[in-house]
């Protein structure tokens, strides 16, 4: 597969002056320019939002917090902010705005002799993103003679309908191909090595089906509450926040088959099989809970009605666990489990295949139990990495048997820090390539799968912070005989 190339263009931010910009945008292309995937004056980013600021001063921000995520070498740094950054202010956000961003924009491009390439990231409110792309096609910024690609955030819609209308609105204005929807989680090198784990190694692709697979567990752990988040998360809650996207995304990434190459459009097409093939959910099957305050020695953490931002009374989920059932010819009768919750013990994201037991016990003085299953632990945080969990003989007498792990990790082993999420897909979005993005055909079979359960009067149930969730959440794996798996 040949590598593309960044080529020349403008990476324009809308709602540059946000916390993901600062946070996550501007970190990941300095570091995209320090790795040398940038060439000086190959691309030049331009920030626009509504304070009224100079670029100077927007460049400063843009310093500081470069600064404070850690970068280093600041002469480079101020050096990068004052060549590459530029900023228009939109002020009210009207069509005058957008006229004004076109005029400075063609004047960047004539002044640094750039193509019109231009990539538009939308970090702004869900609710503002429709207005939004009317007004850049409006003020002719969707069409040019380059070419034109526009990326958003999640979340993509809040269900089924919203997400169809979201998508209707965004194919009136632009082709498919220039889409680019975020899930971050989908970035993150573990994921892009699950893929190369599988396909490129066949001792595991053969043992990738129900014969020899027990149970599949996808745990996304936070350790923290909703923060300064409490009035979007009483809206959204974990099943739309979290599963409809995060861990389904991974689900599809473990289950899906071999796509007959690694492009956007195979690998995409295998994972849609895969969302196509879940049986609806069992509600029985799915656990809600919400954490409540903990108080340990004088010390109290609080719980999510006592959150800035929360109503007294809301009923949002902040724990999901559930079963989900892929009714096709690798996976049929292999149960998925899906975990998520915040204010967890700790920050973890983990996807634990478990292997079915010896089909007959060779070592009888054994007691039963005693020799554990083999696992595959595939860690996505806070370290990356890889762990195969099999039973080794105790040394001496009497025979018994103890777990041990093989294990991998990727900081360990390719030394210094793995490329944040932010950096991978950044640059998949300068060179074209959709392969670890969610298109629209799966976002909207995602609210399919998942509308019936955000339709219903569910119980939610509470858990202390700190704890792992409700003990109701242990009813959906001890009814086939398993138990939550995590860590090694």
């Amino acid at each position: 597969m040949k590598e593309r190339s960044v080529e020349p263009h403008l990476f324009i931010i809308l709602g540059a002056t946000g916390d993901l910009t600062r946070r996550k945008l501007l970190p990941a292309l300095f570091h995209l320019r320090t790795y040398g995937e940038l060439e000086k004056h190959n691309t030049l980013i331009v920030g626009a939002s509504l304070p009224e600021l100079s670029e100077e001063a927007f460049r400063l921000w843009a310093y500081e917090g470069l600064r404070n995520s850690g970068a280093r070498n600041s002469g480079e740094l101020r050096q990068w902010c004052e060549d590459h950054l530029h900023y228009q202010t939109m002020r009210e956000g009207d069509p005058s705005d957008y006229d004004a961003l076109a005029r400075f924009i063609r004047r960047l491009e004539i002044a640094r002799n750039l193509p019109e390439n231009r990539v538009f990231y939308l970090a702004l409110p869900p609710s503002t993103v429709p207005d939004t792309v009317e007004q850049l096609d409006a003020a002719g910024l969707l069409k040019s003679h380059g070419w034109v690609r526009v990326v958003f955030e999640k979340p993509f819609g809040h269900d089924f309908p919203s997400a169809r209308a979201l998508n209707t609105l965004l194919h009136r204005y632009l082709d498919e191909s220039q889409i680019y929807r975020i899930d971050h989680y989908l970035g993150k090198e573990t994921v892009q090595n699950l893929l190369a784990f599988r396909f490129a190694n066949p001792i595991f692709e053969s043992l990738w089906n129900r014969d020899t697979v027990d149970n599949v567990q996808i745990t996304v752990a936070e350790d923290l509450g909703v923060e300064h988040r409490g009035a979007y998360y009483h809206e959204a809650g974990a099943l739309r926040d979290m599963v409809q996207n995060h861990l389904t995304q991974l689900m599809t990434v473990v289950a899906m088959e071999v796509p007959v190459s690694f492009e956007a459009g195979a690998v995409q097409s295998e994972k849609l099989k895969v969302l196509h093939s879940v049986m609806p959910i069992d509600p029985r099957d799915v656990v809600f809970g919400q954490y409540t305050a903990w108080h340990l020695d004088g010390q109290t953490i609080p719980g999510y009605l006592e959150e800035p931002g929360v109503p007294k009374d809301s009923r949002t989920e902040t724990f999901v666990a559930l079963k989900a059932e892929i009714h096709n010819w690798r996976w049929r009768g292999v149960p998925f489990y899906l975990r998520t919750g915040k204010r967890l013990p700790r920050k973890i994201t983990q996807v634990a295949v478990t292997f079915r037991e010896a089909p007959a016990q060779v070592f009888r003085s054994v007691e039963p139990g005693q020799i554990g299953q083999n696992k595959l632990l595939i860690t996505l945080q806070p370290s990356e990495g890889f762990s195969l969990c099999f039973s080794v003989k105790t040394p001496g007498r009497p025979f018994s048997f103890t777990d041990r792990a093989l294990s991998f990790d990727y900081a360990t082993a390719f030394g210094g820090e793995l490329p944040e999420a932010y950096e991978t897909l950044l640059r998949d979005i300068m060179i074209g390539d959709q392969t670890l993005f969610v298109t629209a055909d799966f976002t909207e079979t995602a609210w399919r799968l998942y509308d019936p359960l955000l339709a219903r009067e569910r119980v939610v149930y509470p858990y202390t912070a700190g704890s792992w969730g409700p003990r109701e959440a242990d009813g959906i794996v001890e009814r086939n005989g398993h138990r939550w798996q995590l860590g090694w």
